[in-house]
Order: structure tokens, then sequence, then C-alpha cells
């Protein structure tokens, strides 16, 4: 860390410890290489969405700061202090980064996103697994639809390969949608990955949740994706996901269904 860094996080820390308006003060922020590229972006124009994700951080919370007419670290501290007091007590934002040109300073404050490649893909998998069969057991209204309790789906080893295959392919490309970059439709990769024979497919896909809970809520507040996950035809499921932090949704998420 330079020294055209360090004074910016020393006034930011000194200003987050000494808390605001009595609030109690928070742990330290840390520096964080990436962010300061991102810094040095936004000094160059590069809106905050972009400058994040070329530093190739990825983040579950950010902002950013702009002090103008800095003339030295007391004066860095007294504008921090005047007119980003609350956001520095944010206790979610744990990591700095900062670019000084002069009078004037830009920091970026983010909060690392948790993504699943932490986890073992199984484990994922079976949590999905387990909310959608609870849901099923349940039976649920999609949109203006009610379904029935249905029963519970399984894992298929086949329809699991092309799921991730699927999201391996939207990840890669940068793409969201059904059709795959070779125009293979849900039931083509089904067959593809050595499912065989089979009545009915289905495909719900989805970017940029960062968790099973996260996907799980977007498909079932969407009445098409819910009514696949209800659907009482369907009796064995394929979940994967893939990732590509260089991407602004990060990972893809992808269920495929289907029944001999």
């Amino acid at each position: 860390m330079n020294l055209a860094v360090a004074a910016p996080l020393n006034a930011a820390n000194f200003e987050r410890m000494q808390g605001c308006g009595g609030a109690s003060p928070g742990k330290p922020l840390y520096y964080n290489l990436s962010l300061s590229s991102a810094a040095r972006q936004l000094a160059d124009g590069v809106p905050l969405q972009s400058a994040v994700s070329n530093s190739g951080y990825l983040a579950a919370k950010l902002t950013e700061l702009h002090l103008s007419g800095v003339t030295g670290d007391a004066e860095m501290q007294r504008l921090l202090a005047t007119r980003y007091c609350q956001t520095l007590q944010d206790p979610q934002l744990q990591d700095f980064g900062a670019e000084q040109r002069g009078r004037e300073v830009w920091v970026v404050l983010a909060a690392p996103a948790s993504v699943p490649a932490a986890r073992d893909a199984r484990a994922v998998a079976q949590e999905i697994l387990d909310q959608v069969n609870a849901v099923r057991a349940a039976g649920r209204r999609c949109g203006a639809t009610p379904f029935k309790p249905a029963a519970p789906l399984s894992l298929d080893a086949s329809l699991t390969r092309a799921a991730l295959a699927h999201s391996t392919d939207m990840a890669t490309h940068d793409r969201f949608d059904h059709q795959g970059s070779d125009s293979s439709t849900p039931a083509k990769r089904v067959e593809r990955a050595g499912f065989g024979q089979h009545r009915i497919v289905g495909e719900n896909i989805a970017a940029g949740a960062m968790t099973p809970g996260e996907v799980m809520k977007g498909w079932l507040a969407s009445p098409p994706h819910c009514a696949n996950i209800m659907d009482g035809r369907f009796t064995l499921i394929g979940i994967a996901y893939a990732e590509n932090l260089r991407t602004r949704s990060a990972v893809f998420w992808t269920q495929d269904f289907a029944a001999h």
C-alpha cells in the first residue's frame, strides 16, 4: 500500500472508529488492492459498477466517496466526518480502496460477496433440492395458478450434467438464455447428457444470485419458474451452477426437470 492510499485509509478509519453521533465504533476498514484499482478507474471517469467489475472484486454491497479540495490529512478527516460519517459507520462495508490525485480523492468501500465456489457443489444442489421438495410438499400458488402438493423430485446425474453444461455455457459466454451458444434447446442438452427417452423436459435458469436461498426466492417469485418447480409431471431434477467473476452476474444457475 503506497502513501497516497495510506492517508485516506487512516482518515477513514479514524472517523469510523470515532463513531458518528454517539454510535459505537465499528471494526476498521481493510486496504484492498482491487478496490484501489477500481478507485483509479473512477478517477478516470469509469462508472462505479464497471470499475469494480473490471478490478475483479465481487461485491455484495459497495459505495463511492469523492472528496474535492483536500489540502491535507486534517482537511480529509473533516470532509469525511461532515459528508460521509454515516456511510463510514456501515458495518457491512469492510474493504477499502482509494486514489488521490492532487486535491481530489476517490474512495471505494465494499462488502465482499460470498459465492458458492467456497462450498461443495453437491451440498449446494442438495440444499436447493430440499427447498424444492419442501415447496412441492406444501403446495403453492404460482402467480394466478394454484398447484396442489406434488411428489418429491429425485436428483438425477444426467440432468445434473445437462444443468452444469448450460450453466457453464452461460458463464463462459456471459449470456442469459435458454438457448445455448450452440443453439441447443433444454431438451437437446438433456438428451446429449445421456438422460435417454423422456416424456417432458423443463428448465429454470437464473443469474446473479449468490446463495441457494436467493436463487430459490427468485424462481418462486416468477410464475413460470415456480410452475416448473410445482409441476407434478416431473419426477427428476438436475441442479448446477457455474461462476465467471469477470461478469456482472458472476454466478449462473440451471435447474433441469424431466420424467421418463
